[in-house]
Order: structure tokens, then C-alpha cells, then sequence
């Protein structure tokens, strides 16, 4: 009783497997759809502004840890000569300030600090000058900074001391080079009496020399100058967190 089914079944089966094999291939020919809005979408940024809130994280989620170096820009002129210590300066930020997390304190912050302590060249045949970082101010407060000089970016005459905070210092002029220069004045000044066998010329030629040289020396102390815009790389110190408490 079940051979009809069977033979119709058989029938069937070959028509059934025409009609698939057709729908397989029109499906082959059709142009290929648009992908959907959510495979065309953006990776979401998972960098965030900090705006001083915690949002229930723990505080060290918004730590820029120490020894994190950027790029500021001084908003005057610094200059060992006729500066005062304790006078105040402002520098701003060219680099973000980046937590390990994603939070970030964009670039153009401010940062105010003040000199602790100067020295001219003409005191000290080197200049030195000593910057202090007070505080950066952000849109949602002022935080506490300790950070130092780490660099002067283009400025070949002026650098930091890694081991004395806050020093920068410009080129030298110190007695030992003032004393050196004397050396060589002495010998340009005796060449004259020597060619001639003239002792007494080449004396007097090598002690006005000497002393031509030793003056020169040792009134060369170059001021240390940092125009308006100038920049400087700072080196954080002690962890900043993003963050007003």
C-alpha cells in the first residue's frame, strides 16, 4: 500500500531538487546587499574627557602616572637677568595628559609656577634658573602638579640638570674656561717676539694676550633668555590624578 507514496515521492524529488538548485543560483546572481548600520558603525572612542568626577570608580583609574613627559609652551618671557625669585610664570599644555585607562585632560591647560631660586651669569660665570610647577588648571578645578624641566626642544644653549629639580642653566663661562682662553691668548701674543727673537716683545706680547683672552672669558657669561612660546618638556614627578576631590 505504501508503493504510490513511494513512487510519488520519487516523482517529486527530482522537481524539488531543480527548483532548489535554480533558487540557489538566482541567489548567486543577485548584487550584494548593503552591509547593515551596525557592521558600517564607528568603533565607539574609549577615550574619555575627564571632568572631575569619579562616576563610583576607584581613584587610580584616573592616575597619569610619574614619569609621563609632554610638551608645554611658556605664556612669557623668562630671563636670569632682572628676574626675581619667587616670581610667577604660566606655561600650557600642548600634549594631552593621558591616564592608563582612557580618561584624559585635553591639551591647552594651564599650569602656573613660580621661580625659587636665580642665578645670573654674571654672578655664577653660568646661569641657572630654577622653575617650580604649583598647580594645573582645568575646567573643573585646579589639581596640585609636581613636575621638572626635562628638555628645551630647538634650544642648543640651555639645559636641564636630571639631578638638581627644577635646574635649567645656560652655557657656561667658569674661571677654568676663562683660564684656558688665557693659555691660548698668551701663545697667540708671544708669536710675534719669538718670529723676531725678541724676548722681551714676546713677554710683553704674551702677557697682553693672556690678559686680552682672560677678560674676554670671563665676562662672556651668557644670561639664560626663554622667549614667549617657547617650549619645554616637563617629566612628572609624583602621580597627577584627574580628578577634584
Amino acid at each position: 500500500m505504501n508503493r504510490p507514496v513511494v513512487r510519488s515521492f520519487f516523482t517529486i524529488a527530482p522537481i524539488l531538487a531543480v527548483a532548489l538548485g535554480g533558487g540557489i543560483a538566482l541567489r548567486a546572481q543577485e548584487p550584494p546587499q548593503e552591509p547593515t548600520k551596525e557592521v558600517n558603525a564607528q568603533a565607539p572612542d574609549l577615550r574619555h574627557r575627564a571632568d572631575g568626577e569619579r562616576h563610583g570608580l576607584p581613584l587610580e583609574t584616573f592616575a597619569v602616572t610619574p614619569g609621563t613627559k609632554f610638551l608645554v609652551s611658556l605664556q612669557e618671557d623668562l630671563s636670569t637677568k632682572g628676574t626675581q625669585e619667587n616670581s610667577g610664570f604660566k606655561v600650557k599644555t600642548l600634549e594631552p595628559l593621558e591616564a592608563g585607562s582612557g580618561f584624559y585632560l585635553p591639551s591647552g591647560a594651564e599650569i602656573v609656577g613660580h621661580i625659587s631660586r636665580v642665578e645670573s651669569a654674571g654672578v655664577a660665570g653660568r646661569a641657572k634658573l630654577w622653575l617650580t610647577f604649583d598647580e594645573i588648571h582645568t575646567k573643573f578645578g585646579n589639581l596640585p602638579i609636581v613636575a621638572e624641566v626635562a628638555g628645551v626642544p630647538g634650544d642648543h644653549s640651555v639645559k636641564p640638570v636630571p639631578e638638581k629639580e627644577g635646574l635649567i642653566q645656560g652655557r657656561s663661562s667658569t674661571q677654568q674656561d676663562a683660564a684656558a682662553a688665557a693659555a691660548a691668548g698668551a701663545a697667540i701674543g708671544a708669536v710675534k717676539g719669538v718670529k723676531e727673537k725678541d724676548k722681551k716683545e714676546a713677554a710683553e706680547g704674551a702677557a697682553l694676550g693672556a690678559i686680552t683672552a682672560y677678560l674676554m672669558e670671563s665676562g662672556r657669561g651668557h644670561e639664560l633668555n626663554l622667549p614667549k612660546g617657547a617650549k619645554l618638556e616637563l617629566e612628572l614627578e609624583r602621580v597627577l590624578y584627574l580628578v577634584k576631590e
